[in-house]
């Protein structure tokens, strides 16, 4: 077995996971039942599932430009997913997305009390 055939056998392999990694974030993102949940649904298995998509792009195709563009791929990816994951977060932490019984710490709650609590005052002046 030659070595170009060893390489697209390992392409096929990421390729196929990552694309199984990829259809069960989206099945949990439609299953899941609260904001966090479906954000860590979005966030991780999405991210290695792309991942290994782009490793098995990039051994199937071999040239530097594509590998090149790949790779960016990739650091964009993994650089932009955690911080669209947090401000997903934030954003639905006020709206009572996120079920309460499930959080071991609530790190936020302090802090939510206190901007209610200014934007009360300044209410009433």
């Amino acid at each position: 077995m030659s070595l170009d055939a060893v390489l697209d056998i390992v392409a096929a392999f990421c390729l196929i996971s990552g694309a199984l990694l990829s259809l069960a974030a989206g099945v949990a993102l439609v299953r899941f039942p609260d904001l966090l949940t479906r954000m860590h649904a979005a966030a991780k298995p999405q991210v290695l599932g792309l991942l290994l998509v782009l490793v098995g792009a990039g051994l199937r195709l071999r040239t530097g430009v594509d590998v090149t563009t790949l790779v960016l791929v990739g650091i964009f990816q993994l650089a932009t997913a955690p911080v669209a994951a947090h401000m997903v977060g934030r954003a639905g932490y006020p709206q009572d997305d996120i079920r309460g019984d499930l959080l071991l710490t609530d790190e936020l709650a302090a802090h939510l009390d206190r901007v209610a609590g200014e934007r009360e005052d300044a209410a009433r002046a």
